[in-house]
């Protein structure tokens, strides 16, 4: 599962006003067709506007509270220029040698810009529904997949701890084909991401700080610093609870060895095309469970021939739970099950020799999974889930986004992977029925620009408060 080590702006075409704001808005346009940008001060030429979003905190006695939030851009997306200018930092794929000779003297000078409303939905692609945000995949702006967080509305991410917890909600996935993923996933950014380390004066509400456990080089500063030369990259815990398009998906937990947002260089960042990959900080593998890889081919698809119909939206629950049922135990299993039309439909059941019967992850899961696929088991290595529960405990950040894949077109997903090997040479190649053929980005930008994914009804509280067991979301009308 590369997942977000080949997802980011070095891959996605982003970023971001006859008058001056008319000016600005020309060179956004012309900005979304040479690359993505980064920065650390805050810009004042636009207002930060981000999209409202609420989600609902649930307990079995008390029912749903709403808490309102909003979700903003990753930095990496926007516009970056001069503080006291509009000559860009960050063009193509090269720094402004000027602006920019070293990291802290580029922090200095640089300033991310803020996004309105009107560039949100037509820059970016990102828009409020009903109980939720869209994503479209090629914006009517030109731009190409986005990354959101969510934050408290002001100046800081929403916590999640969700350690003997349960995690609900809806998505639409019915028009993302192969070679796409709308994913929705935690990581354990700073909450105030990084703001007052080094020279970030921008923080959450510009979308700074991102990490993952695929360690990304891709991420324009760290620490407060530009990351001009790209040899750092940006480690944490990441916990996938949905990757997917209409033909497959997946949920992974990916334990590290350090705690929150790490910066690595070297071998810590495990960078696969150094042949470290298993020598970082993080489990990049993850252990991931999707049905099709586990022998459950009918499970989820397009069509009532399917467990899961994804032609129409679905609820998706979480459970992590612990060995005695307290917040003190420890994380023993991360169990799913979905709703969809008022009915509740428990996750595939593993159908692959050698792997214990079961639909949820553990440790012995993982393992045995590990072993018949011939993988290396760097879960295990890096604390498998009493990490995981350790990383839940700590609080993480909700991220939000749509994305193709420059590096591997998605086949560690929907198709077989590594496309070197013959199809069914071993168990666990096999992740999808895509054959490759129509998920090259070029394809699937040209083809399916106008896709979108869709993220409503976002529920989290104690185990069965969000959803009852004959499929009625607390709070939420099924129809």
């Amino acid at each position: 599962d590369p997942s977000s080590e080949e997802f980011g702006p070095s891959a996605l075409a982003p970023a971001r006003r006859q008058s001056w704001h008319a000016m600005f808005l020309r060179l956004a346009v012309l900005l979304c067709s040479l690359g993505v940008v980064g920065a650390q001060q805050a810009g004042t030429m636009t207002k930060e506007t981000s999209p409202p979003m609420a989600v609902k905190h649930c307990t079995k006695a008390g029912g749903c509270s709403v808490e309102q939030g909003a979700v903003t851009l990753d930095a990496n997306w926007r516009w970056v220029h001069e503080v006291d200018g509009n000559e860009n930092c960050f063009t193509g794929d090269e720094w402004n040698k000027q602006l920019c000779p070293d990291g802290q003297t580029c922090a200095n000078k640089c300033a991310v810009e803020g996004v309105d409303v009107e560039g949100y939905k037509k820059t970016y692609g990102i828009r409020t529904i009903s109980g939720g945000v869209e994503l479209q995949f090629v914006s009517e702006g030109g731009n190409v997949g986005s990354r959101v967080y969510l934050t408290d509305g002001e100046e800081s991410y929403k916590v999640f701890k969700l350690k003997n917890r349960e995690f609900a909600f809806d998505v639409d996935v019915a028009s993302l084909a192969f070679g796409l993923n709308g994913a929705l996933y935690f990581v354990e950014m700073d909450v105030a991401g990084g703001k007052g380390t080094g020279d970030n004066e921008a923080g959450a509400r510009f979308g700074t700080g991102y990490c993952d456990a695929q360690c990304p080089h891709d991420i324009k500063w760290m620490d407060g610093e530009a990351n001009v030369d790209g040899l750092h990259g940006m480690c944490c815990f990441e916990m996938d609870i949905w990757e997917a398009n209409n033909r497959a998906s997946a949920f992974t937990p990916h334990p590290c060895s350090i705690e929150g947002a790490y910066r690595c260089k070297g071998i810590e960042c495990g960078d696969g095309d150094k042949n470290e990959r298993y020598r970082g900080v993080c489990d990049k593998d993850g252990c991931d469970f999707n049905a099709f890889r586990m022998g459950q081919e009918h499970f989820y698809g397009v069509g009532q021939d399917f467990a899961l119909d994804t032609t129409k939206p679905m609820t998706v629950v979480t459970q992590f739970l612990t060995t005695d049922g307290t917040d003190q135990g420890d994380l023993s299993e991360i169990r799913r099950f979905y709703v969809q039309e008022g009915r509740v439909i428990a996750n595939a059941d593993v159908n692959m020799q050698g792997v214990p019967a079961g639909n949820s992850i553990t440790d012995a899961f993982c393992s045995a999974q590990k072993g018949v696929f011939q993988d290396s088991d760097s879960h295990a290595d890096k604390g498998g889930l009493q990490k995981v529960g350790e990383a839940l405990d700590r609080g993480l950040v909700l991220v939000l986004s749509l994305w193709d894949d420059n590096a591997t077109e998605m086949r560690w997903l929907d198709a077989s992977f590594p496309a070197a090997e013959p199809r069914g040479s071993r168990p666990g190649l096999a992740r999808g029925p895509c054959d490759g053929s129509t998920s090259s980005p070029a394809q699937v930008r040209k083809e399916h620009g106008s896709a979108t994914v869709k993220y409503t009804n976002i529920m989290y509280g104690e185990i069965g408060s969000t959803t009852s067991a004959d499929g009625r979301r607390a709070g939420v009308l099924l129809v």
